[in-house]
Parts: structure tokens; C-alpha cells; sequence
């Protein structure tokens, strides 16, 4: 049946194009013009303890959150009345998680051994990640209500204001201080300060009445509800945040191990900030969906087809250029197969941000929850034994084996759980066939055309046009999608397409 006979997916596709093209304009250039020239700036040594210190800041995020930001998504997706009554209550608890929060990063922060710098470091990203906590939960009320417009905007004003920020401290020379990594958090903060504002603004205009309080009572009726999420994830930021702590923690020069590692994982950062986009959208559309028993397959499908096989493609590819990328961006060749290792990942980043979200849309939480903790102690595991032996380039590995895995696991639980039709024969041969071919294509041309960026270009287009070719990426329906989507768009008073 034609993808176009269903109205919500006319609307995931005219949106994910809108969330794509404001992201591609922004991410881009900070992860690679503003994060790469600030690592350049104050050199791996600097950067490497950042990377450690963020990412130790992020494992304990589920207290910041408890759970409430995707508990809060899926509620006012199936029920929008829900909007005042949770609003009103969350905005208090969400001040308590906080002060909690940053209790616990500075008190572990202390005992675990960071000091001086590096303990002023970890409370400006303490309050950062408060603020983006904060940010997070005001879209998602932004979300669940359609209001996807709106959603990509606020998406992308914290990048954009940190690059006109960083842009005007790096190159326009406005401060007569020396830079340093102080000033880059500093900028954030503000980012984040500024686009909270707006935020809350935003929500607040869609509440008929707000009166904030704190209610211990309702606090632990919300607690409970959403404490399946706040297991998840805190189980899956463990699983995908605990290399660069376990890196400049185990190692004698663990930092400059953490900042290679960085190098690798930012990339694989970017793209999985593209792919999260898909999980942003699909998170309220399955909700409803599953709620009103509609089918969800053809929107499975589409998601599915847009992100799983360009995310193949453009993987491949990747690793094959891997030590170009990285001498291109870094001028640093070393660590070519630690980002190589790193990005092979990234397909099973893309399961999780499709079939993670359907089961988390479904409330199969006991199965994805058994499945992160797994996760954890896999990745645990597979640090401490290799990190000794192979540094960085072991934390790539274990890095690579956790995220493979976890996302295969998520689609085997989808179709047992939620009886879909994963595997066909047909669609596996045209796979293999297309993977085959693709490799050919590769290897002719990196041995044909001596440009590696034109090698590499040139490749990337014919493995997509095979895949069009063999059905892999429904293209016509996508343009059918499309051409239906723009004739219909037209932003009304809440921002929905």
C-alpha cells in the first residue's frame, strides 16, 4: 500500500525535512568549525579532560530528569489536557532534581579525585546540564503537541547562539583575554540561559492557567510513573557515555587518551544528532498510533527506509576514508582507526532511535530496561579489559560491540513484542546484494580516482543510487510524500504543519 494513504506519515516526512534542513544548517558547522577549532585551541591535554568531565556529568542525568521529559511526551501526546495540571507540578520537581543533581556530580566529583580546574569545570557543566535538562523537558511539551515547527527551531537557537557567540570570541577577536576552555563553557551557558527563556515563554503562552507548585504527593505519583524511564536512561547514558571517564581515569596520561577518543566520538556525535532527529518526531506519532490502534507499519517502514540504509551507506564510507576525515579535520592521522572503530557504531545508534522508540512509545520498558542493563555490563566489561591493553582504540571497540548489539537486540524485541515483519527474503537479498555492490564500487574507486573527497563522493552517490534502484529507499514515495506535504503546508496558531 502507498505510503501517501497515510496522513501522519505525510507529516513525520514534511517535518523530518524541516528538522533535517534547520539541523544540517546549524550542527554542522559547530561540531565541526566551533568544537574542532576550540580542540585545536587549547590541545588535546585540555580537551581531553572537558570530554571526561561532560561525559561524567551526563552519566548521572537521570537525576536531573527522573524520566519525566519522554514520560511527559508520551502522556500529552495521547492526552493534550494533560498540558496545565503537568506543567504546573513539573517545573517545581524539575528545581529539586537540580539542586539534587549538581549535589551528587560535585560530591562523586570529589571523591572520584577532581580538584582545582578541573572541579570549577565540572560546576559550570553541572549548571549547564541543568539548563539543558530544562530545555529538553519545555520542548517536549512543545512536541507532544505537534507543534514540530516550533520544535525544530528550538532545536537548534542554543547551537546557533553559541556560533555567533564562539564565532565573535575565535575569530572576531572581541576579548583581550587569551582563550581558553573556561570562555567555551562560559558561551554555552548563556546559549542555554537564553534558549530556556524562550522555551518556557513558549509553553507558557499554550497554558490556559499556571501555578507552580510543589506537591511531595503528586512529586512521588509522577516519580513512580515515570521511574521505567528514569532506569532507561540512566542505564543507556551509562552504556554511551562511560569511555572518555574510564579513559582519563584508568590511564597514566588518560586525558590525551580521552582526547583522541573525543576526536572519534564527535563525529559519530553529529551523525547521531541527525538520526536522534527521527526519534524526536516518531516518539509522539507511535504513541498516538498505538494508542488508537491505528497501523504503525507503513510509518515504521518510512522512518525506517530514510534513515537505516543512507546511515549504512554513508557508515561504509566513512570507515573506508577514515584516516582522511581525520587528517582533514585534526591533522592528527593517529587516531584514524580509533574514529573508524568508533563510527562502525553508528548503525546501531539508528536501530535504537527507531525500534528503541517504538518500544518506549509501546511501554515495553521491563524488556528495554533488561536489555540497557546488559548493555552496561557488556560495555563495562569490555572497557576494563581493553583499555589497558589497546588505550583509545579499546574504548572504540567496546564502544562499537555495545551500541551493534544493543541496537539488534531492540529489533528482535519490536518484532516479537509487537508482531511486525522484520525479515524477508527479498528485501535480504536486495540488501546483500546492495552492500556487495557498494564495496565493489568502493574499492574501484579508491584505486581510480586519486582525489579522496571526489573518491569518496562518487562512491557514496552510486551506493544510493543502487539502493534507490533496488527499492532500499522508496525515493518515489518520498517525493510523492513530499509534493503532498507542500501543497498541503500551511503553519497554524500552534505551529503544526
Amino acid at each position: 500500500m502507498p505510503f501517501i494513504c497515510f496522513p501522519l506519515n505525510r507529516k513525520f516526512v514534511a517535518n523530518i525535512i524541516l528538522l533535517i534542513g534547520l539541523n544540517l544548517l546549524i550542527k554542522p558547522f559547530w561540531f565541526f568549525g566551533i568544537e574542532i577549532t576550540v580542540q585545536n585551541r587549547v590541545g588535546n591535554a585540555v580537551y581531553g579532560m572537558y570530554a571526561a568531565l561532560l561525559s561524567f556529568t551526563i552519566l548521572f542525568n537521570f537525576l536531573l530528569d527522573f524520566g519525566i521529559t519522554n514520560f511527559n511526551n508520551r502522556e500529552i501526546a495521547r492526552n493534550r489536557i494533560l498540558l496545565e495540571k503537568y506543567f504546573s507540578h513539573i517545573i517545581g520537581i524539575k528545581i529539586i532534581f537540580g539542586l539534587f543533581y549538581a549535589l551528587t556530580c560535585l560530591s562523586v566529583g570529589t571523591v572520584v579525585g577532581f580538584n582545582g580546574k578541573s572541579l570549577f569545570l565540572l560546576t559550570l557543566l553541572v549548571v549547564n546540564q541543568f539548563l539543558s535538562s530544562m530545555i529538553l523537558y519545555l520542548r517536549s511539551n512543545v512536541n507532544a503537541m505537534l507543534m514540530f515547527v516550533t520544535d525544530s527551531i528550538l532545536s537548534v537557537l542554543d547551537k546557533l547562539l553559541m556560533i555567533i557567540f564562539l564565532s565573535l570570541i575565535l575569530w572576531g577577536n572581541v576579548l583581550s583575554i587569551p582563550f581558553n576552555i573556561e570562555i567555551f563553557v562560559y558561551a554555552q551557558s548563556v546559549a542555554y540561559a537564553f534558549t530556556f527563556i524562550v522555551a518556557g515563554w513558549i509553553v507558557r503562552k499554550h497554558c490556559q492557567y499556571f501555578n507552580p507548585r510543589i506537591d511531595l504527593r503528586h512529586i512521588l505519583v509522577i516519580i513512580r510513573k515515570s521511574l521505567p524511564f528514569t532506569l532507561l536512561v540512566f542505564l543507556m547514558g551509562m552504556y554511551n557515555r562511560l569511555e572518555p571517564v574510564f579513559l582519563e581515569r584508568l590511564l597514566p596520561h588518560g586525558n590525551v587518551q580521552a582526547g583522541l577518543y573525543a576526536q572519534g566520538f564527535r563525529i559519530l556525535e553529529v551523525m547521531s544528532n541527525f538520526a536522534l532527529l527521527f526519534s524526536a518526531l516518531l516518539l509522539p506519532l507511535f504513541a498516538r498510533m498505538l494508542k488508537t490502534r491505528e497501523n504503525i507499519i507503513p510509518l515504521l517502514r518510512t522512518a525506517s527506509s530514510m534513515l537505516i540504509i543512507p546511515a549504512l551507506a554513508v557508515t561504509l564510507h566513512i570507515f573506508a576514508y577514515r584516516h582522511q576525515w581525520v587528517q582533514f579535520l585534526y591533522h592528527n592521522p593517529a587516531s584514524g582507526n580509533v574514529f573508524g572503530t568508533i563510527i562502525l557504531g553508528f548503525p546501531g545508534i539508528c536501530l535504537t532511535y527507531i525500534f528503541g522508540t517504538l518500544l518506549t512509545a509501546n511501554g515495553s520498558f521491563r524488556q528495554l530496561n533488561l536489555m540497557a542493563f546488559s548493555m552496561v555490563v557488556l560495555n563495562v566489561s569490555l572497557n576494563l579489559l581493553f583499555i589497558p591493553k589497546w588505550q583509545a582504540q579499546g574504548s572504540a571497540y567496546a564502544s562499537f560491540i555495545t551500541q551493534t548489539l544493543a541496537g539488534t537486540i531492540q529489533v528482535i524485541l519490536a518484532a516479537r513484542i509487537l508482531n511486525i515483519p522484520i525479515f524477508s527474503w527479498s528485501k535480504f537479498f536486495n540488501l546483500a546484494l546492495w552492500l556487495t555492490f557498494s564495496l565493489v564500487v568502493l574499492y574501484f574507486s579508491q584505486h581510480l580516482i586519486q582525489v579522496w573527497y571526489y573518491s569518496f563522493t562518487v562512491s557514496l552517490f552510486l551506493s544510493l543510487i543502487l539502493a534507490i534502484i533496488l527499492k532500499l529507499l522508496p525515493i518515489k514515495d518520498w517525493i510523492n510524500l513530499i509534493i503532498n506535504s507542500v501543497r498541503n503546508i500551511g503553519v497554524n496558531n500552534e505551529g503544526e504543519i
